[in-house]
């Protein structure tokens, strides 16, 4: 029965799993974008929008909620703000598509593991959100990170400052959009979905196409590019309903960690003493920021 201590402990139980598969899922995603390593990150990306339409169409048709996707398109301010995410999301998709692809996933993982921290920072210059001593500590060890890794290897880590900043900018943009995660992520791949078709179309009509002309295991792969990007959406929203923003929060690491995990083990990317200081460094960071913010908003409760 709703309300009763038995219905809270089940939902919460439901809520725990369904972030453990999102996140998981996201997790394990470098492998599927390593089997797709021979087509070009572009096909890929165009693949993903279209057939996350036909997906994401098939679902809302089912649980009859075209409603929020009429109602983004019918509000002018909305859909300017969608407009700017869609750029955001099609920009973290395809530099993830490169990074896995490029052999460079231990830098796709630093950038998720700094994206918390970004995503704190856009709060702080556009929202005016304030942070604790500590929570300013943690952003100049995260820093640190990134100018030892920079200095070590003569190069910006772009990848990864790109995802960081992509994402955080796309989750910012978000949070001020009235529209729910599925019909906002249908309003991005609608209005991507056009150049996507167009390219593919290019593709196909010159014999450069890895789909159907290509290996008959890239031709799967590529058409379930919209099942894997749609169900952990999903799932991550049924998550979000069921728990606390804090759990939420904090099984995000799950994704970077997994990512890190894959690189190092599973695709023998080279893990130098550079690396692991800069990664130690952000590691600190994070772990200060997040014990901080977990005790402040206990604190809050009491």
């Amino acid at each position: 029965m709703p309300g009763t201590p038995d219905h809270a402990a089940r939902e919460a139980r439901a809520g725990v799993t369904y972030g453990l598969a999102a996140y998981l899922l996201w997790g394990f995603f470098p492998i599927y974008f390593k089997a797709l390593a021979g087509v070009a990150p572009l096909e890929v990306l165009s693949h993903r929008i279209a057939w996350s339409v036909a997906t994401l169409a098939l679902i809302l048709t089912v649980a009859r909620r075209w409603e929020g996707v009429r109602t983004a398109f019918s509000q002018p301010r909305t859909l300017m703000t969608l407009c700017a995410t869609t750029l955001l999301i099609a920009v973290n998709w395809l530099v993830f598509i490169y990074a896995v692809g490029a052999g460079k996933v231990l830098q796709s993982s630093l950038g998720y593991f700094i994206n918390p921290l970004v995503s704190a920072l856009l709060g702080v210059v556009f929202l005016r959100e304030r942070l604790s001593p500590k929570q300013k500590t943690s952003f100049v060890l995260a820093a640190a990170g990134v100018v030892l890794l920079t200095v070590s290897h003569g190069e910006l880590p772009w990848i990864a400052l790109s995802l960081a900043v992509s994402f955080g900018l796309y989750g910012l943009l978000r949070k001020q959009a009235p529209v729910d995660s599925l019909a906002g992520l249908t309003v991005e791949t609608l209005l991507l979905f056009p150049l996507a078709v167009g390219y593919l179309g290019w593709l196909a009509h010159g014999g450069r196409s890895a789909f159907v002309s290509g290996p008959a295991h890239l031709t799967v792969l590529l058409a379930c590019a919209g099942v894997i990007t749609s169900v952990p959406l999903i799932w991550f929203a049924a998550a979000a309903k069921r728990l606390r923003l804090a759990t939420v929060g904090l099984m995000q690491y799950v994704v970077p960690t997994l990512h890190f995990l894959l690189a190092v083990f599973a695709f023998g990317e080279p893990f130098t003493g550079a690396h692991l200081a800069s990664f130690a460094l952000i590691w600190a960071g994070l772990f200060l920021y997040t014990w901080d913010a977990a005790r402040l908003m206990l604190g809050a409760r009491t």
